[in-house]
């Protein structure tokens, strides 16, 4: 497995090993020893599966608030997403910066999106599936999110018109987000 670091302290783009040959392939999407080695030192606790039947669903900016922040390892197993993870911590030197990564089936990149971040993606296929581990279980209380066209942000989705769902719609603006107070060690 290669390992990249990106301009986001911590969140990590990972390219598993594939083993090909004429019936197909085989991947290792996760060994816990590698990850450890790669300083991903993280014990996940729920898998997650997300399907988007059209290209241009757009889900996110999501987070959870302490203490049930989430750090998330997520993939694409059919289709593909433009990944987007937004730096939420309020002492980070990169505070209110973003990444983007496109994760495919054909690619089969996996990034890391550690505690103090935001994520969310739009999907760029139909039928689209996502597997995301996370370190934490859901909590609707701590679920929490920004606006995914936030003109602060300025991120450069790949649709101008996404499907969105009500409560991503509704989202509250960067500035006006729970982040600000929010402690993600």
């Amino acid at each position: 497995m290669q390992v990249y670091e990106t301009e986001l302290k911590s969140v990590l783009v990972i390219e598993p090993d594939i083993f090909q040959d004429a019936r197909g392939y085989f991947s290792e999407t996760y060994n816990q020893r590698d990850f450890n080695v790669a300083g991903i030192n993280v014990t996940f606790k729920q898998d997650n599966h997300s399907f988007s039947k059209d290209a241009g669903v757009l889900r996110g900016l999501h987070f959870q608030e302490p203490p049930f922040a989430q750090s998330k390892l997520v993939r694409v197993i059919s289709g593909a997403i433009y990944d987007v993870i937004v730096d939420i911590r309020p002492q980070s030197p990169t505070f209110g910066q973003w990444i983007s990564v496109i994760l495919s089936e054909e690619n089969k990149k996996q990034v890391f999106v550690p505690k103090g971040f935001a994520h969310g993606f739009c999907t760029l296929t139909s039928d689209t599936n996502v597997i995301y581990k996370t370190d934490e279980y859901y909590s609707k209380k701590h679920d929490c999110g920004i606006r995914w066209n936030d003109p602060n942000l300025n991120i450069p989705w790949p649709v101008n018109e996404p499907i969105l769902s009500k409560k991503d719609e509704s989202l509250p603006f960067f500035k006006n987000s729970s982040i600000l107070g929010g402690d993600f060690r």
